[in-house]
Parts: structure tokens; C-alpha cells; sequence
């Protein structure tokens, strides 16, 4: 806007100085009918153009004159870029939950069809299995962990449900672990907030309002339920996304701002730490026409139309916007294209989950272990104490 402004002055032939409100907002109005911020200043007559660009509403264009539209511009939210995050159970969300208990119901399924179909088989043909439940649990395991097993059912009922489970646990294992390699290599970015729906879900994250601004009134003034929620549990107010654009990339809060505002602090954050800390939603707010306002019944305002249409015809106005947003084009990639290139090494935050199953694994295997100690050495007590209180008979021969 500053660009334009020199252009305007020089064109128009007139000096200005530049003096900013002192409540530092763009202007809303107040219930007594007064305004604050530069419309303020504007509808009190202290100054005589006000650059903005203000979003173009009603109310403004009633105590304000508005130029010709300088832009088109849509709102979003601009909030810390989410980064992939290791997963101590990641290596269990290669299957939903219901999956999951698919897999363990057909497990106990064909374990007890298994037992029941060689126990008839061994009845039928006059043999004996011995351990059939275990052995069966055991096999059921073994098979699923893609392992060969040394037993077998005798006869071909039991053999021809083997070869069933067989070729079942080939495309549960398959799956599992195309989908856990593709996990790992293509880790994804779970984005929590990219809608307004997303926003009021969650509650980690507080949302603030940019104080007098249009978007302000835009949502205190909507009725539906879901953009009541938004104004009604903000966490307040802000200056302008620019100003907070630290804070806001800091993670302290999202900001719903205009889009022009969000890449120039993408651009500038880019610029500065050579890494992207910000995020912009992909869902579009509401969109609406920006435009320099006047003083009621200023005489610059027809001659100011005509600069400005000038400048858009010749695609000056576009130019001076993207050469303040030049870099932009990686921090508009989505997050999860943000990991680095090559075979990053698993942490151990990613690979704690295996980790933990053996270590659970190891602590029962020796909790048993110890168990049995103590159950036969229990045992073999009960067995000396028996052996050395038993009665003992003597006599004499005669």
C-alpha cells in the first residue's frame, strides 16, 4: 500500500503525512453509533484517506467513501505448521480397530475349530493328539508370525483348514507389513485444525479474533451455531496477523486472517530461519473485495479511482503484492512433504511400541518362570515332609 500511496500522490499532486489511530485497529463502530481505528479517524474528519486496504462492508461504506476494489482477498487461519511426530503405537495403527478384532476373533475361531476337528478326527480313526490345545494355540502363532511349525493336523479335514488359515494369515501379514514400511518411509502429519468445524472441535489450541477488524464483526454479527461458537469461545483479541506473526508461529494461538497477510508472514518467516514455522488452512473463510477508503465526499476520491484502475490493468498492483510474498511456494506444500531427503534413522520414540511388547514379553516370561520355581519347590517340600513323618512299623519276628 505504500507503493501506492506515492503513486497516488505523485499522480494526484499532493503531500501527505503518514499518522496512525491510537487504538491501532482498522475501525468498527460502536453501540452509540461512533466508530474507533482509522474509519474513526476518518468519520471525525482528521484525516483525509485512510490506505488500509479495508475489506469493503455496509456500514464502512456508509460513513466512509470506498474506492474502486484494490484486490480480492480470502480469509483463513494461520497457525504453527504440524510436524510428523513419532508414535509409540504406531506399528498397531496399520489396521483399525475393528480390523484388529477381526483378526484375534477368527484366531480364537479357527484355534478352537482346529482342537475340536482333530479331537473328532482322533475319535473317528482311533488315534490319540496329545496337548491338542496347546499345540493348536501354539501353531496359530506360529503361522501368523509367518514361522513354520513342526505339527500338523493327521488327517485331511484338519489339514485342509490349515491350508485355509494359511493363506488367510499371508494377506494379514502382507498387508501389515506393506502398510508398516509405507508408514515408516512416508511418516504422515496429522493436521488438527483446517476448518473452521476442526477449530471449535478441538481445545488445545485457544483461537483469537483481530480486534476491529472486519472479520470481527463478521463473526459477532453471524447467526448460525457454528460461527457463534467461533466468536463466542475465542481466547480474544489481537493486534493484526502481521504484527503477532512471531507469537502466532510460536504456537501461542491460531489467527484467522486475510490471505495476502498470511504468505507475506510465511515469507518473511521463510526469509529469515531458512524453515517453515506457519501453516495455512486450506479452507477459505468467507472472501470479500479490499479498497482504500476516503473521507466522506472527499475530492480525491475519482481521480484515485482512476490510478488505481490504471495500475490494475497493467498488473502493477499484483507485482508489488508478490514480490512481498517471494517465498511462499515451500511453506505452502503440505506438512507432511516437509521431511528431509534420504532414509531418516527410526528413534526411539518410533520403534518404543516393539520395544515395549518384548519388554511386557520378557517381564511375564519371567514372572511365570519364578512362579514355577516356587510351585515346585512348594511341591517337592510337600513331598519330603510326606516322606519323613510317615509312620514306620517295627516288630519282632518270632
Amino acid at each position: 500500500m505504500a507503493n501506492l500511496l506515492d503513486v497516488m500522490a505523485t499522480q494526484m499532486d499532493f503531500q501527505y503525512e503518514l499518522t496512525r489511530p491510537a487504538d491501532r485497529v482498522w475501525g468498527s463502530e460502536f453501540p452509540n453509533g461512533s466508530w474507533s481505528g482509522m474509519i474513526g479517524m476518518l468519520r471525525r474528519e482528521e484525516v483525509e484517506i485512510a490506505m488500509g486496504p479495508f475489506t469493503v462492508t455496509q456500514k464502512r461504506a456508509s460513513v466512509s467513501d470506498i474506492s474502486m476494489p484494490v484486490a480480492f482477498a480470502n480469509k483463513g487461519m494461520l497457525m504453527q505448521r504440524p510436524t510428523a511426530q513419532s508414535d509409540v503405537a504406531g506399528f498397531l495403527r496399520t489396521f483399525s480397530p475393528e480390523v484388529w478384532l477381526l483378526i484375534l476373533v477368527s484366531m480364537v475361531v479357527v484355534s478352537a475349530a482346529m482342537s475340536g476337528l482333530t479331537w473328532l478326527e482322533d475319535s473317528i480313526f482311533s488315534s490319540r493328539t496329545k496337548n491338542l490345545t496347546s499345540k493348536s494355540i501354539i501353531w496359530m502363532a506360529q503361522t501368523l508370525a509367518q514361522e513354520s511349525s513342526h505339527w500338523l493336523p493327521r488327517r485331511d479335514g484338519g489339514r485342509l483348514l490349515v491350508s485355509t488359515w494359511l493363506l488367510a494369515s499371508l494377506v494379514f501379514m502382507s498387508s501389515y507389513s506393506g502398510i508398516l514400511t509405507a508408514m515408516l518411509t512416508v511418516p504422515s502429519v496429522t493436521i488438527p485444525i483446517d476448518s473452521l468445524e476442526d477449530l471449535v472441535a478441538q481445545s488445545d489450541m485457544p483461537w483469537k479474533l483481530e480486534g476491529g477488524s472486519s472479520m470481527f464483526l463478521y463473526f459477532q454479527d453471524a447467526t448460525d451455531d457454528l460461527r457463534r461458537r467461533v466468536f463466542e469461545e475465542r481466547g480474544g483479541t489481537f493486534k493484526d496477523c502481521w504484527a503477532d506473526r512471531q507469537a502466532i508461529a510460536d504456537g501461542e494461538f491460531v489467527a484467522i486472517c486475510d490471505e495476502v497477510t498470511m504468505k507475506k508472514a510465511m515469507s518473511w518467516d521463510f526469509s529469515t530461519t531458512g524453515q517453515c514455522h506457519l501453516y495455512k488452512s486450506r479452507e477459505n473463510i468467507y472472501s470479500s473485495t479490499v479498497a482504500v477508503a476516503f473521507r466522506a465526499g472527499s475530492m480525491y476520491l475519482s481521480h484515485a479511482n482512476q490510478v488505481i484502475l490504471a495500475l490494475k490493468g497493467s498488473g502493477i498492483l499484483d507485482k508489488w503484492v508478490n514480490d512481498q510474498i517471494t517465498n511462499t511456494s515451500l511453506c505452502l506444500r503440505p506438512p507432511s512433504a516437509d521431511r528431509s531427503e534420504g532414509i531418516a534413522p527410526l528413534n526411539f520414540e518410533a520403534f518404543g511400541g516393539p520395544l515395549l511388547v518384548l519388554a511386557a514379553g520378557f517381564s511375564l516370561a519371567t514372572f511365570t518362570f519364578l512362579c514355577e520355581v516356587v510351585i515346585s519347590r512348594c511341591g517337592w517340600s510337600t513331598a519330603t515332609l510326606r516322606t519323613t513323618t510317615a509312620p514306620t512299623i517295627t516288630g519282632t519276628l518270632h
